[in-house]
Order: structure tokens, then sequence, then C-alpha cells
């Protein structure tokens, strides 16, 4: 909970009191007595000090010393009070930005501080009776300005597009060589799953959490989702990324997606590990491009990791109408 000071001056002011022939007793922080501070330099004092409106009065009278009405040093004092804090000091703030307006500076503090606070409100509104947020995971993402810069802090999956941040996944296309003729391994969804139940599916996909790189990821994945190997998983290609912004409703869902490629042994066959994949089937490549291009039965965003497997396999050819501008569409996205 945050706490506001309702005096100005925590530490208080230093009174100009030349016909004030005395001291002001200070509270410290600690138990027992008070102590005494000079009225010139109740400033330094990192404490309340103890006053009466007696003293108030006193203050207020005027002073009979030459030139006091010209002296504006106990002006700029509390202005100077009033704005403390060097550059370096204000860079450890961050703004907070509301609809393109920034609305207030929130401190750098730690990500684990924030991850903590920004968690009991992410949990708030998942338990409320609408869901403002359905499909709570337990999942943290890094919050941060681009890919590789220190997280701001770590946020709850679920919530990442109802905050619009941007966030990160590794996707998988599996794929087999016989006589020639690519075939696609392609995942169906479990009915269970929170989002996209039942849908077809990239043989591997996992979202990138806080504090794994993406190779990482990529190989619990494999194993998690499709039952692969280390001894297999760790020849996947990297091939590069997709990205998309997709704004509905209260989300602002802004996505890059890292592209991998794998071949695999004409033998192996997928075995769900998590329960998240309902089953796999092996469909040659030309007829995966027809399920996109006729149907809805694609995990939206799956579908452009494997348009991108289209263009790099030479399935998709510059003599297609409208080539560069659905090749240009891949990455909509910012990609920092």
């Amino acid at each position: 909970m945050m706490v506001i000071n309702p005096h100005p001056f925590p530490n208080r002011i230093r009174f100009s009191l030349p016909l004030l022939n005395r001291s002001i007793t200070t509270r410290g922080g600690g138990g027992g007595g008070g102590s005494s501070c000079s009225a010139f330099n109740c400033r330094s004092v990192s404490s309340f000090i103890s006053f009466t409106w007696d003293d108030v009065v006193q203050a207020s009278q005027p002073d009979h010393a030459p030139n006091d009405s010209s002296d504006l040093s106990g002006f700029f004092e509390n202005i100077k009070y009033c704005n403390r804090g060097s550059s370096e000091i204000k860079s450890e703030f961050i703004p907070l930005v509301i609809e393109d307006q920034i609305v207030g500076y929130i401190h750098n503090g730690t990500p684990e501080e924030r991850t903590r606070v920004v968690g009991r409100v992410i949990k708030s509104l998942a338990e409320e009776e609408k869901e403002l947020i359905p499909g709570i995971r337990n999942e943290l993402y890094p919050v941060k300005r681009s890919f590789g810069s220190p997280p701001y802090f770590s946020l709850e999956r679920a919530a990442a597009p109802y905050f619009g941040i941007k966030a990160y996944g590794v996707q998988m296309n599996g794929f087999v060589e016989r006589d020639g003729k690519k075939f696609l391994w392609i995942g169906k969804r479990s009915p269970l799953k929170q989002t996209f139940p039942g849908m077809l599916d990239n043989l591997v996909a996992g979202g990138l959490p806080h504090g794994m790189s993406c190779v990482a990821n990529l190989i619990k994945e494999c194993e998690e989702e499709a039952g692969i190997p280390l001894s297999l998983s760790n020849q996947a290609m990297s091939v590069g990324a997709v990205s998309y912004v997709d704004v509905d409703g209260y989300r602002y869902k802004r996505d890059v997606l890292f592209c991998y490629d794998l071949e695999l042994p004409g033998d192996f066959i997928p075995k769900n590990q998590d329960g998240e994949v309902e089953s796999f089937k092996l469909i040659p490549v030309e007829n995966v491009a027809n399920v996109i291009r006729r149907t809805c039965f694609f995990k939206p965003n799956c579908s452009l990791v494997i348009l991108d497997f289209l263009f790099r396999h030479g399935y998709i050819r510059p003599e297609c109408l409208g080539y560069l501008d659905l090749l240009q569409s891949l990455r909509s996205g910012d990609f920092s």
C-alpha cells in the first residue's frame, strides 16, 4: 500500500527567527523523548518538528533587522525543497502512459516488487464475476521496451494483451520429406485449452516466458508438446520471425513469433506429454496450404508461421498475384 505523508515537508522547513532566541524540539523516528534543534538547522533534520501555535505566531512577526524584506533566501529554500531530484534521480522513474499521454511517473523500484504489485491487480480482475481477464495461466511474461532489453516487471501471460505489452513466442514447423515431397506435422489442440480449443496448430509452439531464451523454450516445448527428444530438437533451425498487431475489444495484442524449422526422421511419431494436444496428423504441405486458404481451422497466428514456411520453401512464388503484399503482411507488427 502506498502511504502519502499529509504534510508537504516531511523534514519541515527552517524558520528565519532572528528574534526567537530558543530551540525547537524535534521528534525522532524512534521512541523516547525529543531532541533540541536550532531553528536555523531544522531543514537538515530527517524527522518531524514539534511546534505549537505560539511558535507559529512568533515566527510570523515582522523582523526589524535591516534589509529583512529584501532577503529572499528563505523563499528560495522552500522552492528548492519542492524541486528536489537531480537528472540522475529522475532517470529512475518511468512514464505512466494512458491514451498516448503521460499521466504520471512510476519509480523503477525492482522488477520483483512491480511483478508482485501488478500480479495482485491481475488476480483481482480474474476473480471478477465476468472474468475481465479470462484464462489465467500463472505464467509470467516480461514487460519491456524491446526484445533483449531489461524487463520493467513481469505480467501474467493472459493479461498481456489487455495491457498492450509486446509478447514474444517460438513456433516450429516440423516436416518430413519423402520421395522429394514435404509433409507437415499438424497438431489439433485439446478441447480443454483455454484459448482456441480444438483448433489446428503447429507441431510445436509456445509463448516466451520471463527469463528463458528462445532456444531453451523451444527445446522445452518440443518435449512437452510433441515428445521430441533433445537429440532432435537441438537441430531445429532458426529461420526468422513474423509479427502482428491484433486489436479486439479491450485487447491490444502485439506479438512477435520466432520461427523454426525442424526436419524430422520419416519414422518419428509425435506424442504429446502435457495434455494440450489432442492428436497429430502428417499432411502434405500443399494440402496444409489449402486448409489455410479455404477454412478457419487453424489457430490464426499459426497460419502466419506456416505461410512463412510456404514462402521459404517455394510453395508461394513471385508469379502469384499479391506475392509481395502477402509477404509483407507477415511482418505487420513492430519488430523491436
